[in-house]
């Protein structure tokens, strides 16, 4: 099943399934009680994390499964703003850090987001289960990194809370987080108590770069002038502590933080701030770029959000209870993964030989569907992303820059279609010689 799926990712169950058998026996096996998302994903995360060597990033990140209030499907939540129905997935990229290799995906959590009770206070929220206590599972669950290995865990400010760094200590691994309140009392480095915003007042500005900024929906692209700013500090446990937090044993972390600040922003945009806690060590400006590079690396993490829900339309399967969509979940989350890994191999390693990477008879039928492209079998990977998504659509003019996501998947699909049916022609032909 996973192989037809793979075969022609976009497509619907009823499309992918060659038979009217495999479709049915597709839908008995998401039926089945041991069939769950866990029991289908944790191979892929087990068989990555083995891959990790040297400096690895985590990038952990949030989406939410939409699969809209229309259906009548059985076990869903509220999610968004409460006009849909699904779930959320809560994944762990692993990435190379030198060369953001993408590696796999080293664990992932499915929750399922439950109402805030009217007039909670703090000492309530702590005691009942969080949607936060998702970052804290995943980094339980990936564990320690490897022998030989060095994981750092990226995220937003989803894991901003002393319990999820407990967590990181205990685990014994690094971390990138940003920073999601400025109000928060720290310890100086002379032990003092100041909120984060005022210490920030006191960081020396230690250099300066500009970053490049693609288009977006409102803006423009742009050149962002940043400065950079760092320090030590120690983060105390909060005043109202969760149990976790009680049992750990731990009054207090150490860490380092950066400060990214835009300057001279255009008129009417809003201006970049980042403020990111560290537990890796920041002697010079070359270190604290390092750690801004790893949590712009984030944006990785949100391509692999794009292949699952636009590239596998994980969203479009309709099953009657979320008891099925959570397992069917599980082979599109490993195809998702396949085709970020081709998209990032042609851009970590543009001059790499497709035909170190891509099977034969791709290449083979892309030939014989770019009927202008001579030298196929010396394509670089990038060459034939863009081939590939020239079936899809795309021009590839000097102006229009890489492909997305969209032309990708279409041309993908013809490009499935067409290996599809050599395949079939091919099998056709041996038995053909097996009748003599």
């Amino acid at each position: 099943m996973a192989e037809q799926v793979a075969n022609n990712s976009s497509a619907s169950f009823c499309e992918q399934m060659e038979t009217w058998g495999d479709l049915k026996a597709a839908y008995r096996l998401f039926d089945e009680d041991d069939v769950t998302f866990e029991a289908i994903a944790r191979p892929h995360w087990e068989q990555t994390r083995r891959l990790a060597s040297g400096r690895c990033l985590v990038i952990n990140d949030t989406t939410e499964l939409d699969f809209g209030k229309q259906h009548d499907i059985q076990g869903l939540a509220a999610i968004g703003n409460g006009s849909g129905r699904g779930f959320l997935l809560h994944n762990a990229l692993l990435v190379a850090a030198d060369n953001q290799e993408i590696l796999g995906v080293a664990g992932q959590k499915i929750h399922y987001r439950k109402a805030r009770p009217k007039n909670e206070t703090a000492a309530q929220r702590l005691k009942r289960e969080r949607e936060s206590k998702v970052w804290s599972e995943l980094i339980d669950d990936v564990g320690r990194p490897a022998e030989g290995a060095q994981s750092v865990h990226v995220c937003d400010r989803g894991a901003d809370g002393f319990e999820v760094f407990c967590h990181f200590v205990k685990r014994q691994t690094d971390w990138v987080v940003r920073a999601s309140s400025l109000h928060r009392v720290i310890m100086t480095p002379d032990g003092e108590k100041l909120p984060l915003s005022e210490y920030l007042l006191t960081l020396p500005l230690a250099g300066t770069y500009e970053l490049h900024l693609r288009a977006r929906k409102d803006q423009p692209a742009r050149i962002a002038k940043l400065e950079v700013r760092f320090g030590k500090l120690r983060m105390p446990a909060p005043v109202q502590q969760s149990p976790y937090v009680k049992t750990c044993g731990l009054s207090s972390i150490e860490m380092w933080v950066v400060e990214v600040r835009e300057v001279d922003s255009p008129k009417g945009v809003k201006p970049i701030a980042w403020v990111l806690y560290t537990s890796l060590p920041i002697t010079t400006f070359d270190d604290a770029r390092l750690i801004i590079e790893y949590y712009e690396a984030r944006w990785l993490v949100e391509e692999y959000h794009k292949a699952l829900k636009t590239g596998c339309r994980v969203t479009k399967r309709i099953l009657r209870e979320a008891s099925r969509l959570e397992p069917m979940v599980g082979p599109m989350s490993v195809v998702a993964v396949r085709l970020l890994q081709l998209k990032s191999v042609a851009r970590s390693d543009p001059n790499r030989p497709a035909r170190q990477i891509v099977p034969r008879l791709w290449l083979v039928m892309l030939k014989v569907t770019r009927k202008n492209l001579r030298r196929v079998y010396d394509l670089t990977i990038r060459e034939f992303y863009r081939e590939l998504a020239k079936l899809g659509g795309f021009l590839g003019r000097k102006s229009d820059g890489e492909p997305g996501w969209i032309t990708i998947w279409r041309g993908w699909q013809k490009l499935n279609t067409m290996v599809r049916g050599a395949e079939l022609a091919l099998r056709f032909k041996s038995e053909l010689e097996k009748c003599g």
